[in-house]
């Protein structure tokens, strides 16, 4: 098959930076879904450009004193003592406000759920990156997504740049949750083919995919979620059929214990 397609995602790179950021919010806005809203003037200079992009969150352990590592022409520098746990969130940034917004999925067990559940105003909390993005191209013609409650934000964050398009493509998205309570985190976005998968459940999003009519040219397919998860539903696409360009599967967790 000849790919007629010649706008494809494009990788750039950011000054990799370290930041020790205030906590100015606590908002629960869903279900399944805390808030956390952070500020400072350690933000100047933040971007993030790629609607999936990943920015470290550092969670040192309760009474510790935890020293940001710096970043030299030889590369990062760890303070002395023991690196504290980190996990990756997708920021959700306001320039106009200067405010990052991060969505932490809430569960059991998880490091990153309790810190958010435990939050308060005038807290801190530092964060690396993003390193770097993948810039996307908002329009292509027809666009699926597909993923899990780990995935939503970064979900959101597309389907609200998608959105302000004057003319919106065809866009279907394939959420699997374990409550069906958790819809209402998507529930403002008027306009979407939004279908959920309750229980998560891997061979009914599978069949459905193999439902969808993808066209030849000017389409862009997004896949997260669990590791085995996301290899499995991305080979229906391993064929000379699709771009690879085209084509973005990343696991966003695998599967253990801890789901953060």
């Amino acid at each position: 098959m000849t790919k007629k397609t010649s706008r494809y995602p494009q990788r750039i790179r950011n000054e990799l930076r370290f930041r020790e950021l205030t906590v100015l919010r606590v908002e629960r806005i869903s279900a399944g879904f805390q808030r956390i809203v952070l500020g400072g003037d350690a933000l100047e200079g933040f971007s993030s450009q790629g609607f999936d992009d990943h920015t470290k969150v550092f969670f040192p352990e309760p009474g510790s004193h935890f020293v940001p590592p710096t970043v030299t022409d030889e590369g990062i520098v760890w303070a002395d003592g023991v690196r504290p746990t980190t996990r990756d969130y997708t920021p959700l940034y306001d320039e106009e406000r200067h405010e990052l917004a991060l969505d932490f999925y809430l569960h059991d067990g998880g490091v990153a759920s309790t810190w958010a559940k435990q939050a308060r105003e005038g807290d801190t909390l530092t964060i690396g990156g993003p390193r770097g993005s993948l810039v996307v191209p908002e329009d292509y013609a027809y666009q699926v997504y597909v993923c899990d409650e780990s995935g939503m934000p970064a979900l959101r964050r597309r389907l609200e740049a998608i959105g302000r398009l004057t003319v919106r493509p065809n866009v279907t998205a394939l959420v699997s949750v374990q409550n069906a309570a958790y819809q209402d985190y998507l529930s403002d976005l008027d306009g979407f083919a939004i279908e959920w998968f309750v229980g998560q459940d891997e061979q009914a999003v599978d069949a459905r995919l193999s439902q969808l009519s993808i066209p030849a040219e000017d389409y862009f397919i997004w896949i997260t979620g669990e590791g085995k998860v996301v290899k499995k539903l991305s080979q229906r696409f391993d064929t000379e059929a699709f771009d690879p360009r085209l084509m973005r599967a990343t696991a966003y967790w695998h599967n253990k214990p801890s789901l953060d």
